[in-house]
């Protein structure tokens, strides 16, 4: 896993994305990062995918990544993991594509495993019940462990948001008492300012005599580099979600709603 994720970002480059690349993919806020954390201090990722963006796949999963790597950047030492929150309101079927939900799922997987620590799938409507038994085969059972299903109309499902998540920090739309919600023009500040954070740091490092030399280009892309660590990143994970002390009946975690 590790050679292969090396030998992605030597030919993907997900360091050199920058904000003008993918900016018009974050206009209407489909993805942003919050700018609150969850109460363990881990970085909050908010989609709304009932928000159309752009119809091409490729930009849309490049400013995921793109998202994904000014999410590393910014985490904090003792925290490796991301909460995401996903809130459902206008989703149909049409408004997500399986291929990008595939691809995505692919990319997490193989490239950022173990960064999702939590995924909230806030009151998602019956007809994503179809859509959710067509997803789960694309992902590993680790990560499917870590999904909770939240209906605001259940009082007990509700404890669930409140217990992750500061009521008076969350949006109105996942029932906080946030209503200023996504600007556009700031959150691209301050995106433009963490690129150029990056940058230095990187060119920095760049220069340093021995960086990233020709011989590991050749060794990596190669694959002849048969020295590497074969064991999975993914032991090393952060504290398991306690998802197992609510009863999936009562709470409707892990699984859909049933009507």
């Amino acid at each position: 896993m590790l050679k292969n994720t090396i030998k992605w970002r030597l030919e993907f480059r997900p360091d050199k994305i920058q904000w003008n690349d993918v900016a018009h993919e974050a206009v209407k806020g489909r993805l942003y990062k919050a700018d609150y954390l969850d109460k363990q201090g881990r970085i909050v990722f908010v989609i709304r995918p009932g928000i159309q963006s752009t119809n091409s796949s490729a930009m849309q999963i490049k400013y995921l990544i793109y998202c994904l790597e000014n999410a590393i950047w910014n985490l904090s030492s003792n925290h490796e993991q991301m909460v995401w929150l996903i809130d459902f309101q206008g989703w149909s079927s049409s408004c997500l594509s399986l291929k990008v939900t595939r691809e995505a799922a692919q990319v997490l997987q193989a490239h950022y495993p173990e960064r999702l620590g939590l995924a909230i799938f806030y009151n998602p409507p019956k007809v994503f019940e179809s859509f959710w038994t067509m997803v789960k085969p694309f992902l590993e059972p680790k990560t499917y462990r870590k999904v909770i299903f939240v209906y605001p109309d259940n009082p007990r499902s509700r404890m669930v948001i409140q217990e992750h998540l500061d009521m008076d920090k969350l949006e109105t739309y996942f029932g906080g008492k946030n209503t200023v919600g996504f600007n556009y023009e700031a959150y691209a500040q301050k995106m433009k300012a963490d690129d150029r954070s990056m940058s230095d740091v990187f060119d920095s490092c760049c220069s340093s005599p021995g960086f990233m030399n020709s011989e590991i280009h050749e060794s990596v892309l190669s694959g002849t580099n048969d020295s590497e660590d074969e064991a999975s990143s993914d032991e090393a994970v952060s504290p398991k979600i306690p998802c197992s002390q609510y009863e999936p009946n009562e709470v409707h975690v892990h699984e859909p709603k049933k009507t």
